[in-house]
């Protein structure tokens, strides 16, 4: 065991303070155990500044300008003016910034856990160096995060951005290509076409959100043609030319578009070089730290945690693996996180929010002949009509066995992934949950109305 220069040994020193890395501090603190945290960014890392929480402030304040245009269907005479750029940005921050205060406090308030804001590196298998400092641990927990991705030879600059600088932008851009149609390039799709802008997706895969299921995808793009955002799915990249005017981006068909700016959306690479994971033992594998199911590295003592590790880049995710090392090495033996089981929501109008599997896994998993899906059209749903939103909720089970997969797609579905993951994790059956009473007039009655359906037994749809 190394020992710094006061001779103090922590019982856990924490590379980065995202999500996953906060929350290990936490827990850990909580649990009476000496903690260290580093970070040389602010606290809270990409979900609260770069990512989660600034991107869905957008999405609200699209929302409320959709519902100004539209309100004349609900009897309301409203009229849309303009989007104020320098207003959404006030709101987007003040958002951001009483959540980071809070967490500020939280961190600021605990005993046991030392805060240094500075950059950190692995020096020793035990211990990080940050501003001038060696801190020792008895267990070292990496969670540097992740980066928004371009493509070999394309540059972030100008006009071509990610979204760390779309985030950002103090006026809202006539055209906008958006590379990537995943959960970030659609996402911002959403809110441009929201605040007038006339947007493209470019997509190399046969189709939008191309990790869920297949049916979700499809209800999104025809969601997406209704709206008049344009997409172009199966279709590679070749290329973009800044110029004056704007930016020429080229297709591998040949085609040309032209747009004030160019969104890479191509998703997010791993924050770990650089930081002396490899030089001190850790196995890497393409730029992430491998672990097993207890998130230990190769290296023993050393943990890794968000989205660092392989698997989906998630806070959530990261939080939840933050407070299942700190319990691990507190000695609670906490159970290993099912990855299947995480929800995902995509925060685009309309949204996508699904848990488990989709029905071409469970067909691959069990057998195509043990598998059996039901959809519940919204339309059947009084609330979905209420809100004048279109959609269904898909589920997937086992042959004569449990719920494996939860699939949604409309307004606000993402509301009800609560359940949707209960009912996975706990592998519900659905008589199960038929018989559970769902609430009316709300959305969540689909969530019930779709396992009647499932049980065999269907009352607001067709058998």
């Amino acid at each position: 065991m190394s020992e710094t220069s006061s001779g103090q040994v922590h019982d856990l020193v924490i590379l980065g303070g995202g999500s996953g890395g906060y929350a290990a501090a936490l827990r850990a603190s909580q649990l009476g155990l000496s903690v260290v945290l580093v970070e040389k960014d602010k606290l809270g890392g990409t979900c609260l500044h770069r990512g989660c929480i600034p991107t869905k402030a957008l999405l609200h304040a699209a929302e409320v300008a959709d519902s100004a245009r539209e309100s004349e269907q609900f009897g309301v005479h409203a009229t849309f003016d303009s989007i104020d750029m320098a207003g959404v940005n006030k709101y987007k921050d003040g958002v951001v910034g009483r959540l980071y205060k809070g967490l500020q406090g939280l961190v600021g308030h605990r005993d046991t856990l030392t805060y240094v804001e500075a950059e950190g590196r692995l020096v020793a298998p035990d211990v990080v160096e940050a501003g001038g400092q060696r801190y020792t641990g008895r267990n070292v927990v990496l969670a540097t995060g992740s980066y928004a991705r371009s493509l070999p030879g394309l540059e972030i600059g100008g006009r071509i951005m990610t979204s760390d600088q779309a985030l950002t932008l103090d006026h809202v851009p006539q055209r906008v290509v958006v590379l990537g149609g995943g959960v970030i390039g659609v996402e911002f799709a959403s809110v441009w076409k929201s605040f007038g802008a006339e947007v493209t997706i470019v997509e190399a895969l046969p189709r939008l959100v191309p990790a869920e299921d297949e049916a979700c995808s499809k209800a999104l793009e025809r969601a997406f043609r209704k709206r008049k955002i344009n997409f172009k799915t199966g279709v590679r990249f070749a290329g973009a030319t800044q110029h004056d005017g704007g930016v020429t981006v080229s297709l591998e068909s040949g085609e040309t578009i032209e747009a004030d700016v160019l969104l890479v959306a191509v998703g997010r690479g791993p924050n770990a070089t650089g930081f002396g994971y490899e030089e001190n033992g850790v196995r890497m594998e393409r730029g992430f730290v491998l672990t097993d199911e207890r998130l230990r590295t190769s290296v023993p003592g050393v943990y890794a945690v968000g989205d660092i590790v392989p698997g989906l880049q998630l806070a959530h995710r990261g939080f939840q693996q933050g407070i299942f090392v700190a319990e691990d090495v507190a000695g609670l033996n906490p159970a290993p996180i099912d990855e299947s089981g995480i929800p995902r929501v995509t925060y685009c109008e309309p949204e996508v929010a699904s848990v488990g599997i989709t029905e071409a896994q469970a067909k691959e998993k069990f057998g195509a002949e043990n598998v059996a899906t039901v959809e519940y059209n919204l339309g059947g749903n009084g609330k979905s009509q209420i809100l004048g939103t279109a959609g269904f909720v898909k589920l997937v089970r086992q042959k004569d066995g449990p719920v494996v997969g939860v699939h949604m797609v409309g307004a606000r579905v993402g509301e009800q992934i609560g359940e949707a993951q209960l009912i996975v994790n706990w592998e519900a059956y659905p008589e199960e949950v038929a018989s559970l009473v769902h609430a009316h007039p709300t959305q969540n009655e689909a969530l019930g109305e779709a396992h009647l359906a499932l049980a065999g037994k269907p009352l607001h749809s067709h058998a």
